[in-house]
């Protein structure tokens, strides 16, 4: 999976569309693979595209884990690396936006209570630490791939799980969760079972579009909103509204022989916004970037001009709070 693209989204540009509009984007990540860098110079070519971006959130990708420690404290150098960047970022020699003003990182939830010292070990590396992600994205499908932490089939349920999760709330933490559609349900029991615990859903709840959701995308939809209306009732869940154009939701627009323009992905991906919206309310809803993944199919220019046309008409407070400031609540930026 190759994000060297730019040539192909050259190829489609557009006007900016409100570049006052104050933007908090509460979902990137920063990485150097051997196939593709995106850290602060790539980030930062992207911020450029001219969206008034003045802060940003970190999300975990198992970046840079400190080889030299136990593996279960080896997330934490991940946080040490990109409170580096966010330092780096903060000196205002790379423009006026705070890049990883809020870091989400990793600690594996299955370790039990005795994820406690990791988690103290994070907060430690950094004061812009601000919860975790432990991804749980299973499918009997092989070809569905499975989340990078290796989860097992109804973890949010599992007792050990939930005994490292109950040591977030004590420290303050929040909980980033990234799955898929079909397993909303268990996020609604683990919501119920911790109503004191702030809890984020990623990319909707990952609407699937490949293997046996292929050509399904209606029947998809209605599952989705079924279990949307139900999880929006729990008033601890929040949600990130993006990271709805990788390839495993099925649009398929990587494979274009163009990129997309903002008007072609309202139309494509607007039902999803505007019942998110309607449910959860502009002040449990944050429209998030997903870069570099989201990349592979749209630019960032584009992206956000989607956004920003989908709520064209709402007010200036509702706007304020989809773009920045419910975004900058919860992580506290």
């Amino acid at each position: 999976m190759s994000y060297q693209n730019q040539a192909w989204l050259d190829l489609w540009r557009e006007p900016v569309e409100d570049p006052d509009q104050l933007i908090c984007d509460p979902h990137h990540h920063l990485w150097d693979h051997p196939t593709h860098r995106y850290l602060l110079d790539e980030f930062k070519q992207d911020l450029g595209s001219g969206h008034r971006v003045v802060s940003t959130v970190f999300v975990e990708c198992a970046s840079m884990y400190n080889a030299d420690t136990s593996t279960a404290l080896s997330p934490v150098g991940e946080t040490e690396f990109v409170n580096g960047i966010a330092a780096m970022s903060a000196s205002g020699a790379y423009g006026p936006g705070r890049i990883a003003a809020g870091i989400v990182g990793f600690a594996d939830l299955m370790l039990g209570s005795s994820v406690a010292g990791v988690l103290d070990a994070h907060q430690q590396a950094s004061h812009r630490f601000r919860g975790i992600r432990h991804t749980t994205g299973w499918h009997e499908s092989q070809s569905i791939r499975n989340s990078h932490s290796n989860p097992i089939a109804g973890q949010l349920n599992d007792s050990t799980f939930r005994q490292g999760f109950g040591e977030l709330a004590p420290r303050g933490l929040s909980f980033d969760a990234w799955f898929y559609h079909p397993q909303l349900a268990e996020l609604i029991d683990l919501a119920d079972a911790f109503p004191n615990t702030q809890i984020i859903l990623d990319h909707f709840g990952g609407p699937l579009g490949v293997g046996p959701y292929e050509g399904k995308a209606a029947e998809v939809f209605e599952v989705w909103r079924k279990d949307i209306t139900d999880l929006a009732k729990r008033p601890n869940v929040a949600i990130k509204l993006g990271g709805l154009v990788m390839p495993i939701n099925g649009f398929g627009l990587h494979n274009r022989r163009k990129p997309p323009t903002s008007d072609e992905l309202k139309a494509l991906t607007g039902d999803y916004y505007r019942f998110a919206i309607e449910q959860f309310g502009p002040e449990r809803c944050m429209f998030e970037s997903n870069f570099p993944v989201d990349r592979q199919s749209c630019s960032y220019l584009v992206l956000w001009n989607t956004f920003k046309k989908l709520v064209k008409d709402a007010s200036v407070d509702d706007k304020a709070l989809l773009f920045h400031d419910t975004a900058a609540r919860i992580y506290r930026i």
